[in-house]
């Protein structure tokens, strides 16, 4: 089971991994400068870097930089560094891409130095043996022929959030670039034009995830999907963890590339050891390393791609010019393209959920319906065409309410979802497996035609009223086994069982006990 985590409590986990214990708190509660030493170079980092945390250690040794790394989601990293939210706090940045990033106004003045590490496109790489049956292993391909096979539901795949992770971004851009026949940035016309398209190529989406690497651990562990499109680096990453290996299908028409640029802040006042940091990252023996252990490619003419990488040509797509039409796409992929959701909210509000702790939740549903107006709070928003189901329980469950936001005009609905939030009180004990069984119940008797159904469960302490663990646990044999549950730990909740019904029904832990619910529930939104 993977344990996800709220900002703090990640920031100082992963510092214990790749700094001093000394570094074990982010800068949201206080400066890091404070803490770390001369020789530590903080990096805001996408999730998709953490891979490198073993080679990252020897750095300190090699050129006497040791790196802290802070990991936070794509759209939000890109917003807390265009606000200058990153200033003072972080030295660098090390996303796999700053393209959306640098589309952000005030974005590039905030920008110095940018070197790049590494390369890895985004692909398909499907099962040997689906390959095989549409002669995929032995003839070129073009996204046009497999939107033409995903139409025809020939074959079933998964693929990050365009929203949380930047495999999904680069993914949606590609294909919409190809299926768009564009030779140049896509804008807002191609995108509208594409969108028929879209929507056939992405109805044999059955996976999703708010990262790379959570995804490809979902896939190891079910493998009832047929592929995945994700980083070649993840791909190549799946060899000896499935029991039937992936073909890797390079599209002729053109990829999107991830280069993982180390990126220095304008704000750092500690060039020197981003430049020994970067320029080691980058001698021969290092880039063997990255090559070696995490699947990417060497950025250096010095080192060649070893044969795993392939023979054919990286074509690379265009990429959108204007923040507006990358958004316009992100939210046509959430709204209309992808298959619907089914959202079943699982609330405690039992008597301990009392004062500060019921207005954050209140708080953070308000957030899903749009209060929220920045980029990664829109994105999280309730989605056109979603089923939202609110379960609040206490001693026992309480009466389920569920709204359908509208494709065309969901704010009312909306509406009607935060008012019943704002309406929740907090009284009596806490029935967790009696209220989660009935919202399982509940997708048992209304069973959802390929949508994405998940259960998010929200709880603040520990199990006083009605079953018991066990007792869930036997009774989850008997339901859907795709319907994940994602766990909000909150105030006092039992970390140990919660990490159980997360890893029994193949969903995460999101740990909101030391940080912010609503960011929590954001979070979420990537994994549904």
């Amino acid at each position: 089971m993977r344990l996800f985590t709220g900002r703090r409590l990640a920031a100082a986990a992963l510092a214990l991994l790749v700094a001093s214990a000394t570094a074990a708190c982010s800068g949201d509660e206080q400066d890091p400068a404070k803490q770390d030493g001369p020789d530590v170079l903080r990096v805001l980092a996408g999730s998709e870097v953490k891979d490198l945390e073993p080679l990252l250690k020897e750095a300190a040794g090699a050129v006497g930089v040791r790196v802290r790394l802070t990991y936070t989601g794509t759209l939000d990293g890109a917003e807390q560094v265009a606000s200058g939210g990153a200033d003072g706090h972080y030295d660098a940045t090390w996303f796999s891409s700053n393209r959306y990033l640098s589309l952000i106004d005030g974005a590039p003045a905030r920008l110095s130095t940018q070197t790049k590490v590494m390369v890895s496109p985004v692909l398909l790489g499907l099962k040997k043996s689906k390959a095989h049956a549409l002669g995929w292993d032995t003839k070129q391909v073009t996204w046009a022929d497999i939107a033409t096979a995903a139409r025809e539901k020939k074959f079933t795949f998964g693929m990050t959030n365009p929203a949380s992770s930047n495999s999904g971004f680069s993914a949606l851009v590609g294909v919409t670039a190809a299926l768009s026949d564009a030779g140049e940035a896509l804008d807002r016309a191609q995108i509208t034009a594409a969108t028929p398209k879209l929507k056939e190529f992405f109805s044999a989406q059955t996976l999703t995830a708010g990262s790379s690497g959570w995804l490809a651990d979902a896939y190891a562990k079910q493998e009832s999907v047929d592929g995945l499109i994700n980083y070649e680096s993840v791909l190549l990453g799946l060899e000896g963890r499935v029991k039937e290996p992936l073909t890797i299908i390079y599209p002729s028409d053109g990829v999107v590339t991830a280069d993982y640029p180390l990126t220095l802040l304008a704000s750092s006042a500690r060039k020197d050891l981003y430049g020994k940091l970067a320029t080691w990252l980058r001698t021969p023996d290092v880039q063997r390393k990255i090559m070696t252990t995490t699947f990417r490619r060497p950025i250096v003419p010095e080192v060649r791609p070893d044969q795993r990488f392939g023979s054919a040509q990286l074509v690379e797509l265009p990429f959108p010019n204007r923040r507006s039409a990358a958004d316009e796409l992100i939210s046509a992929y959430l709204n209309q393209v992808r298959r619907p959701s089914r959202t079943l909210f699982v609330l405690d509000t039992s008597g301990s959920m009392g004062g500060d702790r019921i207005a954050s939740l209140k708080q953070a549903l308000s957030t899903l319906t749009g209060a929220d107006t920045s980029a990664s709070g829109q994105f999280s928003r309730f989605r056109d065409r979603e089923t939202v189901t609110l379960l609040p329980f206490s001693g026992r469950p309480g009466v389920p309410r569920t709204f359908t936001v509208p494709e065309q005009g969901p704010d009312p609905v909306l509406r009607q979802i935060r008012s019943y939030g704002d309406s929740l009180s907090a009284q009596g004990g806490t029935a967790i497996y009696d209220s989660l069984r009935a919202a399982y119940d509940m997708v048992t008797l209304q069973p959802s035609d390929g949508d994405f159904t998940s259960v998010v469960l929200m709880t603040d302490g520990e199990n006083t009223d009605g079953s018991s663990y066990e007792d869930f646990a036997a009774y989850y044999g008997t339901t859907p086994r795709n319907v994940r549950t994602f766990v909000v730990l909150f105030g006092d909740s039992d970390v140990e069982e919660m990490g159980k019904v997360a890893s029994l029904t193949g969903g995460a832990t999101f740990d909101a006990r030391e940080g912010s619910l609503s960011s929590a529930f954001k979070e979420i939104r990537g994994y549904q």
